[in-house]
């Protein structure tokens, strides 16, 4: 019996297992739809009754097929603590929870169900050159956040340092400056918050050139690292 339970919750190559695979994609997508009409203002009595109900169904057949999965699932908890373990408990746990804490937010998590269903981690090539790209430039990527990071720091002191007098209720200290150097360091700029001062507006303007440059350097990492991961690609399919 635990065989033919595994046959049909992992195996989506028979026919059983490819028509639980399409009802539970099927229903993925049904819930989401649903929870996006639930967050509409002025649902009627009626609709606010059908969601709650279809959620409850939905809870009641995920929860089922989770507990399904650990059962048939050779290692348990190396199902429950991956990716997939947590995005199906994700799915679930919030409806559990609803009368301590208010985590529906947490239901569109499922969307990332999806990705099991349609196998696209296992058979999509560009997905798989994403992974080879991760790895290239992996070190890249970390020196570049560390780098990012002492950025931040130094323009949230050095526009705390020029703004801090002129505007003591927004720039507050370098912490409560923080929010100004992410937001012009990645060009975003809001415009909240903005200096008023000449030296911190020349101060900005360093800030924003070395921020063009924050913005296009991991695109460039990536790009680059793609080309590679296709260059790799082609040279094991040979």
């Amino acid at each position: 019996m635990k065989e033919k339970l595994r046959i049909l919750i992992e195996d989506n190559t028979s026919p059983k297992g490819k028509a639980f695979d399409y009802f539970i994609q099927v229903l993925i997508f049904l819930s989401l739809i649903a929870f996006t009409i639930e967050t509409l203002p002025n649902n009627s009595v009626k609709t606010i009754v059908f969601l709650n109900g279809f959620e409850l169904v939905c809870v009641i057949i995920f929860s089922i097929e989770y507990l399904l999965r650990i059962f048939v699932s050779k290692n348990p908890f190396k199902y429950i603590f991956s990716f997939y373990g947590i995005i199906d408990l994700l799915a679930i746990f919030p409806f559990y929870l609803r009368g301590l804490y208010d985590l529906r937010a947490l239901r569109a998590f499922r969307i990332f169900r999806v990705f099991r269903a349609l196998k696209l981690i296992r058979y999509n090539r560009a997905l798989n050159r994403f992974h080879i790209a991760a790895k290239i430039v992996k070190e890249e990527i970390i020196l570049f956040f560390i780098i990012t990071s002492i950025f931040i720091f130094l323009a949230s002191a050095g526009i705390y340092f020029f703004e801090n007098e002129a505007q003591p209720d927004i720039f507050t200290s370098v912490i409560h400056s923080g929010w100004w150097a992410v937001v012009t360091l990645t060009t975003v700029g809001y415009g909240d918050v903005y200096p008023i001062t000449m030296g911190g507006k020349i101060f900005t303007f360093f800030i924003l050139l070395i921020g063009v440059g924050i913005v296009t350097i991991p695109a460039g990492l990536v790009a680059s690292a793609l080309s590679k991961a296709r260059e790799i690609e082609e040279h094991n399919n040979k």
